[in-house]
């Protein structure tokens, strides 16, 4: 009885809970770590760490539920309850382990503080997110760099000597070589007095310009399959080049690239500067070609946001961002959610074009003028809506007939046929002189010339696109019109547009100018004033007809034609179509504005006398402000980041006045794989003033950026002050403080000398007011800046510490200029489109960018490199091989290679060759003896005489192989393209 009552007794006892650390985490060790422990995290899932497993961090629904084990979805994977996961995938969990794990949640999932295998890591605890120290003894650079230097036992090499000194600073802040006038004039004036003037010259933003364009990825084409033009791109490059050289205060530039056009309204620059958000590459076929509505357009539309985001926060605030949207960034703060609500900073954003007025006076009273034209636009439509609706379908059925949908075609296009007609070859000057010419088998009588112009929809141009602006009409019996020219078209001297009405899609039709008629086998149209297409230039006709008599038939039709030049794009552009018979039909203008006349009176039939008299006035007030406006200069254009309202494909989020896209976190990054919808932010874990920034500026769209741009300028930001003097820092030395100058983060590296950088970013911050100027003049003053590059027994190998100056290789444009400048052939000319070295083939589909058809004495590409146009897909072969930036990627630092290949094109390269011989020309009529003009020659290139031996050599070589080939051999030493 005992012994039965000992067990009635044990078996009433509950047994004891479950362990954790004794009997749970052991099967985690042995099943789970390796795949969501320390080491890796699938599904951003870890089980080392109690906060994560249980709730299933920020991005997960949790995968325990304290008491419910069956609805745990951790229970449900291991237990085989859920069919599509099983886990782990290998080894599979015994009976007795998972019946441990489903006493152990409905138990209450009981996991003690303080006994994680791993620790939560406070991502926060880096250099780079800590605010900015300020609590420095040391009063200038040089006592940071001389304090690690004695604690690392190194010394300071001295001073370079005056002639080295001038040479680096002319280098380093302008990008050109001194003259021997200018070496000899500074060095006997202060070294301040030389800093302070280059700092003044207008070439110092042109040097400082190409850094900056590195970094945000500039280029003038597209990228991607086509790679087109993109040739309203120089006015933001022009803005930097400006905004240095005016020495504009870091913060306003900053704010000026991300929501200049709200946070500076009226000014030039405040629209100029958001070429920034638009300066990289950009997918026309995603965007132009493909709707929003289908995947791939959902997926080019996301990654040109991706890269506004990463271009905006890798350039102010060196952090790498990009990686968050696929899971959270797994070394900094960054969360998905942080990512993507980026994203929505710029959701009604695209690339397009942006008009702008030269000067901020006109921006004013252009912005004043199109605000009162809007509210009387929205005035008149909100008068006119109800009428409409009250005229119903008769109304609708005239603006059908306008637009021409009632048309046979069911279109606005009046193209019956895509036979458009012929289309010369497009040139960037307007006064180029272009011909076409019909031959008509045989001299004939002539009475009457029809010409027919084109219509295309290219850049909305439509109906008269390419009838050129100024030509004449000529027939001979020779075909190449040098002898026996009779005039058919006297006046065309006059300008066309000016003379008469856009020719839209009317026919142009003249008699002869004699009173005799006209005679010859070929009759010749010649433009010499071509029409616009989209900043260049072409001449393009439909059809040319040539009459004897009035009534008589086209004497034209179906005969041979040659030209100057013809885009060969069949069945669209081609020479024969000229005479195909085929021609554009569409209604005239008359008809046009008679069937507009007749919907008004239709519309306002439906109005009392109050709203007519109302509306009457409106439409005055309206013409009086469109002619307001048209007094204005002509605005430019920019490639910027704006609200988009163009049509087709591509149309952006201006349709719906601006309204930003809906921004959804991306699970794994997948488009298909919509989530949570996100609103602006900035990164959460550093976000401080965004929120308020965001409440101040407002309604509308651009009130997102206009937050963006003050969070990452606020004095409180620690990144983006550290960042820029880095930046800066950076291209004086050759290495940054941090040497991973676009990554702060813990995939970066850490400052050599953290004391220093942070000084540097509280003097450029509160002490020079963000003044970029004055930065260089702190750097370029410091004897760490004046030291020779001549290494000591006791320098540390990598000159991380900074015991001496690094002589450096000259960048691919400071090359470059260099040689234009030394021949004497570089031309100063600032801003405006950029040069092009090279000629387009096949420009209507996918242009081929032929560098080796451009002529190296061509003057207008004698200009300085900041100047050339920029291609994304076929590089200058030149200057890649001289290590220039790839305008696809964001480059905050240059390789400096050494290779045969250089060598190879220094030597060969077409514009060093011509270069050389102006450069022996200039010297020739400089100096009268050859040993004179050799060390000239020398000097210009080196900023110092040539050493006895060094001209006996060179002398000796030129008596032998001529002053150009000497000329030649003194633009490859080593010592031309690099500096001390």
């Amino acid at each position: 009885m005992r012994f039965l009552a000992l067990i009635v007794i044990s078996a009433a006892v509950p047994a004891s809970a479950v362990d954790f650390v004794r009997e749970v985490r052991p099967i985690f060790e042995k099943h789970c770590y390796e795949c969501h422990g320390s080491k890796k995290q699938k599904n951003d899932y870890r089980l080392d760490i109690r906060s994560v497993a249980l709730t299933g961090g920020e991005e997960h629904a949790p995968n325990i539920i304290p008491g419910k084990s069956a609805e745990s979805p951790l229970f449900q994977f291991v237990s085989g309850m859920d069919e599509k996961t099983t886990m782990p995938p290998k080894e599979k969990l015994s009976s007795a382990e998972i019946d441990l794990l489903k006493r152990w949640i409905d138990e209450g999932a009981v996991w003690p503080e303080g006994v994680d295998v791993a620790q939560v890591e406070n991502r926060l605890d880096w250099w780079s997110f800590k605010p900015l120290t300020t609590n420095h003894s040391p009063a200038c650079i040089d006592d940071f760099i001389r304090a690690k230097l004695d604690e690392h036992g190194f010394k300071q090499a001295p001073e370079a000597d005056a002639r080295t000194l001038i040479r680096r600073l002319y280098f380093d802040l302008t990008g050109l070589p001194p003259s021997p006038e200018e070496v000899t004039r500074y060095e006997t004036l202060p070294y301040e007095k030389l800093v302070d003037d280059l700092l003044a010259s207008p070439r110092y933003g042109e040097r400082w310009a190409r850094h900056w364009l590195d970094l945000v990825h500039y280029g003038e084409t597209h990228g991607y399959d086509k790679d087109k033009p993109r040739l309203n791109a120089w006015p933001y490059r022009d803005y930097v080049i400006r905004a240095l050289n005016s020495d504009k205060p870091y913060t306003r530039f900053i704010e000026e690239q991300i929501a200049g056009d709200a946070l500076y309204p009226g000014t030039t620059d405040g629209i100029t500067a958001l070429g920034f958000i638009s300066a990289g590459p950009w997918d026309l076929i995603g965007h132009a070609e493909v709707p929003e509505t289908k995947l791939d357009g959902k997926i080019a539309r996301h990654l040109d946001r991706d890269d506004m985001v990463q271009n905006t926060l890798g350039t102010f605030c060196s952090l790498t961002v990009g990686c968050a949207q696929c899971h959270n960034h797994k070394f900094d703060p960054i969360t998905q959610e942080d990512y993507y609500s980026l994203q929505a900073v710029f959701a009604a954003i695209d690339r397009t074009e942006v008009n702008y007025y030269p000067d901020d006076d006109s921006m004013r009273r252009y912005m004043a003028l199109d605000g009162r034209r809007q509210k009387i636009v929205a005035d008149i439509k909100a008068l006119e809506e109800p009428l409409k609706q009250k005229a119903g379908e008769a109304y609708t059925a005239l603006s059908k007939r306008i637009d021409g949908a009632a048309d046979k075609a069911s279109s606005a296009n009046p193209n019956a046929k895509p036979d458009f007609g012929y289309h010369s070859a497009i040139v960037k000057e307007q006064n180029t002189v272009k011909w076409v010419q019909v031959d008509l088998g045989s001299s004939m009588e002539i009475q009457r010339i029809v010409l027919k112009p084109c219509y295309d929809d290219f850049g909305g141009i439509g109906a008269g696109f390419g009838f050129p602006v100024r030509f004449k009409i000529e027939a001979s019996d020779d075909p190449e019109f040098k002898t026996g020219v009779t005039l058919i078209w006297r006046r065309h001297d006059a300008t066309f547009m000016n003379d008469f009405k856009n020719p839209g899609l009317t026919p142009f039709e003249t008699g002869t100018a004699e009173d005799d008629g006209a005679k010859g086998r070929y009759v010749r149209v010649t433009a010499v004033k071509l029409a616009e297409r989209k900043d260049d230039y072409i001449f393009a006709l439909s059809e040319m007809e040539v009459y004897a008599a009035k009534n008589g038939p086209n004497l034209a039709a179906g005969k041979q034609v040659t030209a100057l030049d013809s885009i060969e794009a069949a069945p669209r552009w081609r020479k024969v179509n000229l005479t195909d018979g085929i021609a554009p039909q569409a209604r005239t203008l008359e008809d046009k504005q008679r069937l507009i006349r007749e919907r008004d009176v239709l519309m306002l039939a439906q109005a009392d006398a109050a709203t007519r008299q109302q509306l009457q006035e409106l439409r005055k007030e309206r013409s009086t402000v469109d002619a307001e406006i048209a007094k204005l200069p002509k605005p430019g254009k920019v490639y910027a980041g704006a609200i988009h309202t163009g049509t087709g494909a591509f149309k952006g989020t201006g349709g719906e006045s601006g309204k930003p896209r809906v921004i959804q976190v991306l699970k794994r990054g997948d488009i298909k794989q919509p989530a949570k919808e996100v609103g602006p932010q900035s990164i959460a874990a550093l976000s401080g003033a965004f929120h308020d920034a965001y409440q101040m500026a407002g309604e509308g769209e651009s009130a997102r950026r206009a937050a963006l741009a003050r969070w990452i300028s606020s004095k409180n930001n620690a990144l983006t002050w550290r960042s820029i003097v880095n930046r800066v820092w950076q291209h004086h030395f050759g290495r940054g403080l941090v040497d991973t100058a676009n990554d702060f983060g813990r995939m970066g590296g850490r400052p050599s000398h953290p004391e220093l950088l942070d000084w540097l970013a509280v003097t450029f911050r509160d002490d020079l007011g963000g003044s970029l100027k004055k930065l260089h003049k702190l750097i370029v003053m410091s004897a760490t800046y004046r030291q020779s590059s001549d290494k000591s027994e006791s320098a540390d190998a990598n000159n991380v510490f900074l015991s001496h100056q690094n002589r450096r290789k000259l960048d691919a444009e400071s090359i470059r200029d260099s040689i234009l400048s030394v021949s004497g052939k570089l031309d100063l000319t600032m801003g405006g489109p950029s040069f092009q070295d090279f000629i387009i083939e096949k420009p209507q589909h996918s242009p081929h960018y032929e560098y080796q058809l451009h002529d190296p004495e061509d003057p207008k590409s004698w200009r300085r490199s900041i100047y050339r146009f920029i291609v994304r897909s076929q590089q200058q072969p030149f200057m890649t091989t001289l290590d220039c930036a790839d305008p696809s990627m964001r480059v905050e630092k240059r390789n400096e290679s050494l290779s045969p290949l250089q060598a190879l094109a220094m030597m060969n390269n077409g514009l060093v060759v011509v270069m050389a011989r102006h450069l022996a020309e200039r010297v020739a009529k400089e100096r009268n003896e050859m040993a004179a003009q050799v060390e000239r020659a020398f000097v210009l290139a080196l900023s110092r005489s040539p050493a006895a031996d060094e001209l006996a050599q060179l002398l000796e070589y030129s008596r032998r192989e001529g002053l150009e080939n000497t000329c030649r051999v003194i633009l490859n030493l080593n010592e031309f393209s690099f500096v001390d």
